[in-house]
């Protein structure tokens, strides 16, 4: 008796812990902050940087993304260009 009581927990645990899983998925993705291009002059309002991507191994320009905050409170994802870590001097 014990023993179905704890495996009826359980089986009711695992449920809710998937649809808990579906819905926080489904909110990430609607929620997704669209990705703005740098141009140059672009104006910029960062308040605080909360992301930068690491820059890949490669000789030459990669893109590079940034995700900040702006004195709104609102966030926003930039893309850029920055030169890669994969040139050496020799």
């Amino acid at each position: 008796m014990k023993g179905s009581r704890i495996a009826l927990l359980l089986a009711l645990s695992l449920l809710g812990t998937h649809a808990f899983a579906e819905e926080s998925q489904a909110k990430t993705q609607t929620t997704k902050t669209p990705v703005e291009a740098y141009t140059y002059g672009s104006k910029l309002d960062i308040n605080k940087v909360i992301t930068i991507s690491d820059v890949p191994n490669e000789c030459g320009p990669v893109s590079a993304q940034m995700t900040y905050e702006d004195s709104q409170g609102q966030r926003h994802v930039l893309q850029y260009q920055v030169m890669g870590n994969g040139c050496s001097n020799g």
